[in-house]
């Protein structure tokens, strides 16, 4: 149990450290900023990362995601990975990364197995090698470890203790793990969003080696990245049959600013600029979209509100609820029921979106 330290509220779908409830994030944000930025600070400097994005005027710009991070001599970036030293920046970049891989074999519990060529075969024979789930073929999964958001309930947060990690992987030594029988490379992390300059030269050179031949070009990511690096993760994904998973974590903005520690506006913005490409390559879907169920904090009424977006600009755009596991900072909540995930998939059908996919079923509860 914990107690919403605006309301008093208490109840088992308040986290600690947050001790706020979700109507008072939506409701009363004004009144709890200060203890949702402080809550993020803490949490960030026990990893060594920045509190904020730094803004100093005459610093260094790095324009790669949402922050804009200015970095003035000895500060860092918000991610972590950039530190302008004597005006000049060193850590990660195109040609070297802080990331770890590992091969999966096909099909795999990947958000879009239920609707990609890897798991179903569609867009065989352009974009999948068989007419079905390509057994005997695997996925090059690339995880980054960094991230461009906060989320106090981070299914994959032991990336921050890697991200100081200075054994660098060049784009070449990663694209050269690339074999006969891969038939998709999956960014993810993390997220991909703070290496992205690294993670789309290895997907061109990977392609350039095993050209004339399938190979998937896809991304796991929060969308915060710039939207000209959009640009081009969209023509890697279109030409090679691929698709951008696009993590939709709350609708309302004080609601994910109080969950992630940053806004969500721009993410939206950039789901909107790759929605309008999906007619480009309808078969197999190009943008997919997924929320995970957060008991107390996301969901029916932020499912809805997704859905009703989505479904606003392509009703066709597959959906994937994911189930919640008490991960990180918010170990006190309960796993995701059966029931909210079916309430929230009836919802984002009524919403309007054509296809939705309840996922990670076996962390489900009741």
């Amino acid at each position: 149990m914990g107690r919403c330290i605006n309301c008093g509220v208490i109840s088992k779908f308040v986290s600690y450290p947050l001790n706020i409830c979700s109507a008072c994030l939506r409701d009363q944000f004004d009144n709890v900023r200060a203890q949702v930025e402080h809550v993020h600070c803490k949490i960030r400097a026990e990893f060594g990362l920045p509190e904020y994005a730094p803004k100093q005027p005459d610093g260094i710009r790095c324009g790669i995601c949402v922050h804009e991070c200015r970095m003035g001599i000895g500060m860092r970036s918000y991610c972590g990975l950039r530190l302008n030293c004597e005006n000049q920046l060193s850590g990660v970049s195109a040609t070297q990364a802080n990331v770890s891989w590992y091969f999966d074999r096909l099909p795999t519990n990947c958000v879009a197995d239920w609707v990609c060529p890897g798991g179903t075969g569609c867009g065989y024979p352009d974009y999948a090698y068989v007419n079905g789930a390509e057994y005997g073929y695997k996925n090059l999964a690339v995880f980054y470890h960094a991230c461009t958001f906060d989320c106090l309930f981070c299914q994959n947060w032991h990336y921050r203790e890697q991200t100081f990690n200075q054994n660098y992987v060049t784009a070449e030594q990663l694209a050269d793990v690339v074999d006969g029988r891969t038939a998709c490379i999956c960014y993810f992390g993390g997220d991909p969003t703070a290496q992205l300059p690294h993670a789309i030269l290895v997907a061109r050179l990977a392609q350039h080696k095993k050209r004339n031949r399938i190979l998937r070009i896809c991304w796991e990511t929060n969308g915060s990245m710039n939207p000209e690096l959009l640009g081009e993760m969209l023509e890697l994904s279109l030409e090679s049959g691929g698709c951008i998973k696009f993590d939709l974590k709350a609708w309302t903005e004080s609601v994910h600013i109080g969950l992630c520690g940053t806004s969500n506006k721009r993410t939206l913005s950039n789901f909107a600029l790759a929605a309008e490409r999906v007619p480009e390559r309808p078969i197999p879907p190009l943008v997919i979209a997924s929320t995970l169920l957060i008991p107390g904090y996301v969901e029916i009424d932020e499912v809805s509100k997704l859905a009703q977006f989505i479904a606003r600009l392509n009703p066709d755009i597959p959906y994937s609820l994911l189930a919640f596991h008490p991960e990180f900072y918010m170990t006190d909540l309960p796993p995701t029921s059966k029931k909210l995930a079916e309430d929230c998939k009836q919802a984002a059908l009524h919403a309007g979106v054509n296809r939705v996919n309840i996922g990670n079923i076996h962390l489900l509860t009741g």
